[in-house]
């Protein structure tokens, strides 16, 4: 089993965003607000300041040009730089809109794109700045514009609660759209991550499985030939006279050789049960798991039926790393005992942990196997004010064990009971089939 605690892994998060991506969606922009001015001015014939109108678009494609000549358009973009070319984007928006009727402008809705840009690809208090920004542009444009283009014989002249009513939508919009997509992005990220971590618990998990099994096999090829190396240096030992310059040399080789015996009878013993090492049963299992969290000030009882002869699958480390993690959890939490049970039967395979520590957070227990869920309660181990638990650790137990076929159940033990219970449970089919299909 790995030593480690991943509930404290925390994977290095780059929210950078490729210069290409902002030059793009600015390239798409400027041409749809020229689209825009042009065909009101010239197709609709309405009144407007087309000129300034397009010194504010010129401004927007002097700076395009300008980045895409000065950087590579591989090149990522820091998030502070990024958030001050979206600034940027939403200011140049607002000086459209405020040449061309403010907030009656219908387009005036577009202040959303920059912040759910932000929303999506840079940290949260960028994107609260930036959010306040548009707000700030979007309250502005309320009282001070221009008028908005329109027939000159019949002029638009909407209600003063009308527009009030469209600045408070805008503001709304951009708080819950920018918020919502936040968390949306959030959520999977934080997933990716965590799933990127189980990759890579698994991928140690099977190399300390390989190294068992080559250190098995090493053990078996050269046994024969330190056999025969030990034999042939006693046989030079005897022959050789005491006094001769190689005496010490031969003596010193035949200690060395049964050394190496010794080193390799201790490989041999690896496998307590005498099963190979890619196929074990399912109490040998139990106890590869329980053994490393012996010993620790925790009492960890096992049943285990004795009427039927265990299933054997193979020695899976997704199921042995699933399944230590949380004992580990139970014992951490435990306040005396904590207790394995397994059962299984022609149909299925389980096993059961149990303690008497305070039991699954009501606020979590919903949650669990969720990425990054933090729970109020203290480890009974750690005497800090620090919330742990539940949250990498258990997301990469959960996903390893049902990748090899488990179900899992989290409860509380009935009141008066304390106490936390996992049930995890295999189709036997499922259990006892061999390593490379149940993980392809």
């Amino acid at each position: 089993m790995l030593g480690q605690d991943f509930d404290k892994l925390h994977l290095p998060q780059r929210r950078q965003v490729r210069l290409d991506t902002l030059l793009r969606l600015r390239w798409f922009a400027i041409i749809g607000q020229t689209t825009a001015v042009v065909v009101v001015y010239y197709g609709l014939d309405f009144e407007l300041p087309i000129w300034p109108c397009m010194a504010v678009i010129v401004l927007a494609v002097w700076l395009n040009v300008m980045l895409r000549v000065r950087f590579s358009t591989s090149q990522r973009v820091e998030p502070d730089r990024a958030a001050w070319l979206l600034a940027f984007d939403t200011a140049e928006l607002a000086a459209l809109l405020f040449l061309t009727g403010g907030l009656q402008n219908p387009f005036a809705f577009l202040f959303l794109a920059p912040v759910l840009l932000s929303a999506t690809a840079l940290p949260p208090r960028l994107t609260l700045v930036l959010g306040g920004f548009a707000m700030l542009c979007a309250t502005i444009l309320l009282f001070v514009h221009y008028p908005l283009p329109w027939e000159n014989e019949d002029p638009l002249d909407l209600p003063w609660i009308y527009m009030l009513g469209v600045w408070l939508s805008i503001l709304l919009s951009i708080l819950f759209i920018g918020l919502y997509s936040w968390q949306i992005t959030e959520e999977g990220r934080q997933l990716a991550e965590a799933l990127a971590a189980t990759e890579l618990v698994l991928e140690r998990e099977q190399h300390l499985s390989q190294l068992d099994g080559l250190a098995a096999a090493a053990a078996h090829e050269l046994g024969t030939p330190l056999s025969t190396i030990s034999v042939i240096a006693k046989e030079l030992e005897r022959a050789i006279p005491p006094d001769s310059p190689h005496a010490e040399d031969v003596r010193l080789l035949r200690e060395q050789s049964q050394r190496c015996r010794g080193i390799l009878a201790k490989l041999t013993e690896l496998s307590a049960s005498g099963e190979p090492f890619d196929r074990m049963p399912f109490t040998a299992l139990i106890e590869e798991v329980v053994a490393p969290h012996r010993n620790f000030g925790v009492a960890i009882e096992v049943a285990v039926p004795h009427q039927l002869a265990p299933p054997v699958g193979a020695r899976n480390p997704a199921i042995l790393y699933g399944l230590g993690n949380l004992l580990e959890n139970a014992v951490d939490f435990a306040q005396k005992r904590v207790e394995v049970a397994a059962d299984w039967s022609g149909e299925d395979v389980a096993v059961t942990i149990s303690d008497d520590g305070p039991g699954f957070a009501p606020e979590i227990i919903d949650r669990i196997g969720e990425p990054y869920v933090k729970s109020s309660k203290r480890r009974r181990m750690n005497a800090g004010s620090e919330t742990t638990g539940l949250g990498l650790g258990f997301f990469i137990a959960k996903t390893l064990l049902e990748r090899s076929g488990a179900t899992l159940n989290f409860e509380n033990r009935a009141f008066p009971d304390r106490g936390a219970v996992v049930r995890i449970r295999w189709g036997r089919e499922d259990f006892e089939r061999p390593l490379t299909a149940a993980v392809s």
